[in-house]
């Protein structure tokens, strides 16, 4: 019943996030957002600004951003369009000896490869047509709802520790500090995810116009930086990145040497990137397996499009920590992470039991000490004890009443002191030896006791 249960949950949720796709795309991007402006707006809420204009102003910096970005680019297609001519002209050579090679060495006359070549281009017009149509509504509903998602951010900024309690209430069964620790650990994966992505495409966009100047390739800085942009499509964007410039350069240069060439200067660049860049820069918060992300982005592709695959690997590393956090779920998690990472944490962990366990047990058969401290060996007596006690409070806390003396006031007061203190004494040190017999006393002993009166 309970894998029943679980079955049936995950494709209820799924469905879920299929229809629903259109609403939890933008809450998506919303807090991937809101965490990246996060550290600005806590540094200025820090500087005694209010909260609602840190917010405001730290969204109105994020959109200005996003418009320079959007109005280089825009200049970078513009100039395509004085290029079009000598495209157009390149692109007749190139079909030329294209239909030349497969008359040569096909054996296709000129007039069935045109043909054919017709038949091919009405068919992918078609399909085109509808794609495109399919693309205008998508890109029109896309835009639509990425008008609400400053809104989203401001919300979530302003409201984030009401949030915070949210969830302490409704997983008030899991201890707070627990649950803090969670939270706090799913930003850490996010903001050092997205910040360090951020830097990462600054300094693979830099390598890649660097390689495309170096080989004479046109429109270099435009090229270099949108495969620097599809990174976010982990393992396979670069690559794809490639393909343009590589298209390029078959169009506008003699030699299909510089095609690869492009194609060349891109793997290099995408080797340094998932073996030394990322790695530094992004480090070991986002660990997650290579096969995991390809299947990750497979399933976001196909649930999500295009957005699905830009967001399938910060969602994998939350689902990681969350994982990681319960016992029950603690396998998947561990299925999600590097290899090499994972299980040296396990056997780190197997090491300090082992070690402990060699602790426990030595301490156990170890000798104890012998004491050094001298024992008492007088015995306690509590009536003792409570006498001295009692004639140390007597002589310490009775004051002395100071009377002037007459001469046989003097002489019995000083024998009462004398009487006091004996008894004190007697008390405090009572005699161990053995009384005698009581007896007719002899007369020496009787002068005896009559002098020790006396004295």
């Amino acid at each position: 019943m309970k894998s029943a249960a679980v079955l049936i949950s995950l494709i209820a949720g799924v469905y879920i996030l299929y229809v629903l796709q259109e609403t939890l795309i933008p809450l998506a991007y919303s807090v991937l957002f809101s965490i990246l402006l996060y550290p600005l707006c806590n540094r200025l809420e820090r500087w005694k600004f209010p909260r609602v204009l840190a917010i405001t102003l730290s969204i109105l910096l994020f959109i200005v951003v996003i418009a320079v970005l959007v109005y280089l680019v825009s200049i970078q297609i513009a100039g395509f369009a004085d290029e079009l001519p000598r495209i157009t002209e390149k692109v007749e050579v190139v079909l030329e000896q294209m239909l030349t090679m497969g008359e040569r060495y096909l054996s296709i006359s000129r007039t069935e490869q045109v043909s054919e070549a017709k038949m091919y281009l009405v068919k992918m017009l078609g399909e085109s047509r509808q794609m495109l149509l399919s693309t205008l509504v998508a890109t029109t509903g896309t835009l639509t709802t990425a008008a609400l998602v400053p809104l989203y951010v401001f919300f979530f900024l302003l409201y984030r520790d009401f949030f915070r309690r949210f969830v302490h209430k409704a997983f008030h069964t899991i201890p707070k500090g627990t649950l803090d620790k969670i939270l706090n650990k799913i930003y850490d994966v996010i903001q050092s995810y997205l910040a360090g992505l951020m830097l990462v495409i600054g300094i693979v966009g830099i390598l890649n116009t660097i390689g495309l100047l170096l080989l004479g390739i046109d429109y270099a800085v435009f090229f270099g930086f949108l495969a620097a942009f599809l990174i976010l499509i982990p393992y396979i964007g670069i690559l794809i990145g490639s393909i343009f410039p590589a298209l390029m350069s078959v169009i506008t240069e003699d030699s299909p040497w510089y095609a690869l060439g492009v194609v060349g200067v891109m793997g290099f660049v995408q080797f340094l990137e998932g073996n030394f860049i990322t790695p530094n820069i992004v480090g070991s918060k986002v660990s997650v397996n290579p096969l995991a992300a390809i299947v990750m982005l497979l399933l976001g592709g196909q649930l999500w499009g295009l957005s699905g695959l830009i967001l399938a690997l910060p969602i994998t590393a939350i689902l990681k920590v969350i994982m990681d956090s319960s016992p029950n779920l603690e396998p998947i998690g561990f299925l999600l992470g590097e290899p090499t990472k994972e299980v040296a944490e396990e056997k780190l962990l197997e090491r300090q039991q082992i070690e402990e366990q060699h602790r426990a047990f030595h301490e156990r058969r170890a000798p104890r000490p012998k004491s050094n401290k001298p024992r008492n060996t007088r015995k306690s007596n509590p009536r003792n004890d409570r006498d001295d006690a009692q004639s140390v409070d007597t002589s310490v806390s009775q004051p002395e009443v100071v009377v002037k003396p007459t001469p046989t006031a003097a002489v019995s007061t000083e024998e009462s002191k004398n009487d006091a203190q004996a008894e004190a004494k007697k008390r405090r040190r009572p005699s161990r030896r053995r009384k005698k017999p009581a007896g007719p006393r002899t007369e020496e002993e009787t002068t005896k006791s009559s002098a020790d009166q006396d004295s």
